[in-house]
């Protein structure tokens, strides 16, 4: 009875091991569905092949299985110990542990992901939003249905323009036209169209050719091959009187200056980053060119000692207390601004109608200078037909000597006959081509208010106490009549030296100077006389260049000799009776041939200062007063050369 119930017990002991067994081997195929689940098939095929564990996997013997199964769960190829099958129930639970941890990942990480990309899909809407509003507003902008009318209206007038204005079609188009100033445009030309190019100062009165000449050398300098000028060379105009500035340097269009972001109206998107802007100037916008200066003169002092350091440096440079050379937001070409500065490597050519003396000398001594001449009568006659052929107008040749009688400016003689114009096609409007009378322009200039340039003409007869000097105010000569009387002194204890004071102090020493002279000369005291000296007109003598004239009208009136009237003098008179140097020789041979003066007494000391072409003027130099007398009071004048 015994045996079988032992028997029977292990039979049943069998049986419960053949179903722990079972058990066994089904939670090891639920683990390995698992993991296939967790990560697909194909994947678990490849990472069992890399571990070698195919074998195992399909092996029917539970222990490699679970082998198998460790080394894939756990990742470690370095398991070799096929496990007991009293031990497989414990690593079961470690690798059902591994399983959960890593599926406990698996969904943290998916979670993540899921958040990861609905913020990127957020993120990428309102980029999108972002870029569709710039794009309205690139194509919208500020624009309104009031805006865009205004805008109609604009375009329309656009579509409007009268004829061009008398000075766009009368100005000279090129070099050849312009008349009159032959040597000085040859002098502007050979310094402007060298290979070495120089600063150029302009002199000499307005409306002459100054700023046309400019414009017109450097459209020929374009055009030679050993010219530096680009075919595109800029010429870049400003006049110095319209140059403001601010010395704290907050604008400066010439040299150009800095916006701060703040307070200065830097660009939007630089003010947003605290980054300064930097704008360059005129200098910058002439580089490789010309900068034209008209009326030089009247810049700013502390403005032209900053325009001297841009001709040295060739570039202008910009400082900031904003400009932060860290700072990442600052853009590449405000970098190199501020660092290496803005290129300004130009031409400078000034033009003023001062005296040389009134310049800057640094700007004078950096720069070549060329004196352009007054125009004469001739030139004014040229100029007139010339602006009448362009207007394609009939003109007669009393208009053309009318309006050179009343301006010696060429841009003036253009305007008068402009005006003439005018009248003539209001006089006949059904006419093309009217012809311009006297009659019109008598009314130009009666309602313009002119009068004659020349009011002093010279004559061929003799007068007794008068002739006519010579003076200069703003590179312009005229001539000055001088008149003198001597009666005897009413009054025993001597008589009385009057001169007009409006011409002058120079000119009141230059009759004191006259008295001693004469004096020695003739043996006569003045002061046995009453003696009255006048400029006619009131026109003031600067500096002692009439002391000869002076001298020469005493002398004709004491003595009784009459002079010509057709003769001019120029001279400072030293006590000793020498004839010394004065200023502006050329410009008073001008004045005296405006005048139809045909004689000219000058210092033989400005000997070197007769210009070569003194058109028709016949120049005697002379070193005393006793030459001058010599040379006026007999038939036998002679010229010195």
């Amino acid at each position: 009875m015994k045996s079988i119930l032992e028997k029977i017990k292990g039979k049943t002991d069998l049986s419960a091991k053949f179903r722990e067994r079972e058990q066994l081997r089904r939670q090891v195929n639920s683990l390995f569905n698992l993991l296939s689940d967790l990560y697909g098939s194909d994947k678990i095929v490849l990472r069992a092949g890399k571990l070698n564990i195919l074998q195992a996997m399909r092996s029917d013997y539970l222990p490699e299985q679970v082998l198998a199964l460790q080394k894939l769960v756990f990742e470690d190829p370095t398991i070799e110990t096929v496990p007991e099958l009293d031990d497989i129930p414990g690593i079961l639970d470690e690798i059902e542990n591994e399983i959960a941890d890593i599926i406990a990942r698996r969904t943290l990480e998916d979670e993540l992901e899921k958040k990861i990309n609905e913020r990127l899909q957020q993120r990428h809407e309102e980029y999108v939003r972002e870029i569709k509003m710039q794009i309205i507003k690139e194509n919208a902008g500020p624009e309104n249905a009031q805006t865009l009318k205004k805008f109609a209206v604009l375009e329309k007038l656009e579509q409007k323009s009268l004829v061009r204005s008398a000075l766009d079609i009368l100005r000279p188009a090129s070099i050849d036209e312009i008349i009159g100033q032959e040597r000085p445009v040859r002098a502007l030309l050979s310094k402007l169209a060298s290979p070495i190019p120089q600063h150029i100062l302009l002199y000499g009165p307005p409306g002459v050719g100054k700023t046309t000449a400019a414009r017109l050398a450097l459209a020929v300098a374009r055009g030679l091959k050993h010219s530096p000028f680009e075919t595109d060379a800029a010429f870049v105009e400003v006049n110095g009187t319209t140059l403001r500035w601010d010395p704290r340097e907050v604008t400066n269009p010439l040299l150009g200056s800095v916006h701060d972001p703040i307070y200065q109206g830097a660009r939007r998107d630089l003010a947003d980053s605290g980054v300064p802007e930097p704008k360059p100037g005129l200098v910058t916008d002439a580089h490789g060119g010309v900068l034209f200066i008209d009326e030089i003169g009247e810049l700013d002092v502390i403005l032209q000692n900053k325009l001297l350091k841009v001709l040295e440096d060739k570039r202008v440079f910009f400082e900031s207390s904003y400009y932060d050379p860290s700072d990442n937001n600052v853009p590449k070409y405000i970098k190199k601004l501020f660092e290496e500065g803005a290129p300004a490597d130009f031409i400078l050519i000034g033009a003023t109608t001062r005296e040389p003396e009134e310049i800057n000398p640094a700007i004078r001594s950096r720069c070549a200078e060329i004196f352009f001449e007054p125009l004469t009568p001739s030139d004014i006659y040229k100029i007139v037909y010339q602006a009448a052929q362009k207007l394609n107008v009939a003109i007669n040749e009393k208009v053309a000597n009318l309006i050179a009688e009343y301006t010696i400016e060429g841009r003036k003689a253009v305007n008068i006959l402009a005006d003439a114009y005018a009248l003539a096609c209001h006089r006949s409007p059904d006419d093309a081509n009217p012809a311009i009378s006297e009659t019109d322009v008598y009314e130009v200039i009666q309602v313009s208010r002119l009068t004659p340039y020349v009011i002093r003409r010279a004559a061929e007869n003799k007068e007794v106490g008068r002739i006519f000097g010579l003076g200069v105010a703003g590179f312009i000569g005229s001539a000055l009549e001088i008149e003198a009387v001597a009666f005897p002194a009413r009054r025993k204890e001597g008589g009385v030296i009057r001169f007009n004071e409006t011409a002058g102090s120079m000119a009141r020493d230059s009759v004191f100077n006259a008295a001693s002279v004469l004096r020695k000369l003739t043996g006569r005291d003045l002061y046995d006389y009453d003696v009255h000296v006048n400029v006619v007109g009131g026109g003031r003598i600067d500096g002692p260049s009439a002391g000869a004239a002076i001298s020469l009208a005493i002398y004709s009136a004491l003595e009784n000799l009459p002079v010509p009237q057709n003769i001019a003098v120029t001279g400072e008179l030293s006590i000793q009776g020498m004839i010394r140097a004065v200023g502006g020789i050329p410009e008073k041979i001008y004045g005296a041939r405006q005048c139809g003066i045909d004689t000219v007494f000058i210092p033989w000391e400005n000997k070197k200062d007769i210009p070569s072409d003194a058109r028709g003027v016949k120049v005697i130099t002379v070193k005393t007063l006793e030459e001058i007398i010599e040379h006026i009071f007999s038939d036998h004048a002679r010229p010195v050369s």
